[in-house]
């Protein structure tokens, strides 16, 4: 039973530290929000793939952050 613990404390402090990681990503998620806020803006049409490159950017952000997570770094 002492390993489960062991394991379940890991995944604990693994969960703590994803959001300081995902904070790094603010400035692509902020230009993805500016993006989507100008397409719904009055007169604005939102649209598929309209921000798709903030979309992206922001995409990989999480992504590499959820990786740093896993593996435990800083």
């Amino acid at each position: 039973m002492s390993g489960n613990g062991v394991v379940w404390e890991r995944v604990r402090s693994r969960l703590r530290a994803f959001p300081e990681r995902l904070a790094a990503c603010g400035p692509e998620a902020a230009a993805y929000g500016r993006c989507v806020q100008a397409s719904t803006a009055p007169g604005g049409r939102l649209r598929k793939d309209l921000c798709a490159q903030e979309f992206e950017a922001l995409r990989s952000c999480f992504a590499a952050a959820a990786k740093k997570t896993l593996k435990g770094g800083c």
